[in-house]
């Protein structure tokens, strides 16, 4: 939908472009942590875990590893476009009547006009029960499949539960407490709260995966399939860059409270 109402907004394309190839920087905290959400939420430290685990549970072979690959560009590719296409449709039509904070879900839907109208907050209440189906689904089952992994239990959906109870604990668990937190939380923090979910995966980003570039750099590991030079100089430099990022928020942060 947001594609759609980006065009239908008749945003300024020119700004858009210019702004998409040649970003201005502000030297503020909250720019950066903004930033960093935006790299959290589109490389998140979940995704990683996920990604193996199911790729292994489904017995994907070796000669089906591009598929694998081509499905993850896809994916990544139409995660950026959506994204890009937010950002536009936004700026074209809440910025411009100086709605500048984005506080609730009413306040997003805004940017859905142009395409349905007074449909708008159902459009987007559609789309936000979609993603958060999505997200009470996969981000518990990412945990789960991750500490019991870690700790050399049995996990994954293919098992029974007494097959793997402590998987199964966790995930059932996890949606509880997530459910729960949703109901505890007031509507004027949930906000701020989904924003500080992202901006923390920003900042553990670097750390899965220097440990991820770690082993797969292992020849007795990984064999023929180790990272390529290219592969390597991609994913160093956004740990780098994510890192930068971080480095850069905290002192912002704290030259803005000296000012």
């Amino acid at each position: 939908a947001y594609p759609l109402s980006c065009f239908l907004a008749h945003p300024r394309w020119g700004e858009a472009l210019v702004g998409l190839v040649k970003p201005s920087f502000q030297f503020n905290s909250g720019y950066f942590y903004m930033i960093i959400g935006l790299v959290g939420t589109t490389i998140a430290p979940w995704m990683q875990f996920y990604q193996q685990a199911s790729t292994v549970e489904k017995g994907i072979e070796v000669k089906n590893y591009a598929y694998a690959r081509w499905d993850v560009i896809v994916g990544c590719t139409a995660v950026n476009v959506v994204a890009f296409s937010i950002i536009v449709a936004c700026a074209a039509t809440i910025y411009t009547i100086g709605h500048t904070r984005i506080e609730s879900g009413a306040d997003a839907a805004l940017a859905l006009e142009p395409l349905a109208g007074r449909a708008a907050g159902a459009l987007f209440a559609f789309g936000l029960c979609n993603a958060s189906l999505f997200a009470a689904s996969i981000l518990p089952l990412a945990t789960a499949y991750y500490v019991c992994e870690g700790l050399g239990l049995e996990s994954g959906i293919n098992k029974r539960m007494h097959e793997a109870p402590t998987f199964y604990a966790l995930y059932t668990g996890l949606i509880a407490l997530s459910a729960l937190a949703v109901m505890v939380l007031r509507e004027k923090d949930q906000i701020p709260v989904i924003l500080l979910s992202q901006v923390a995966n920003g900042i553990l980003l670097p750390l899965v995966l220097i440990y991820m570039l770690r082993l797969i750099n292992r020849k007795d590991l990984m064999g023929d399939y180790c990272n390529t030079k290219t592969f390597n100089a991609i994913a160093w430099t956004t740990c780098v860059i994510t890192i930068l990022l971080t480095l850069i928020w905290v002192l912002s942060s704290f030259w803005n409270r000296r000012a």
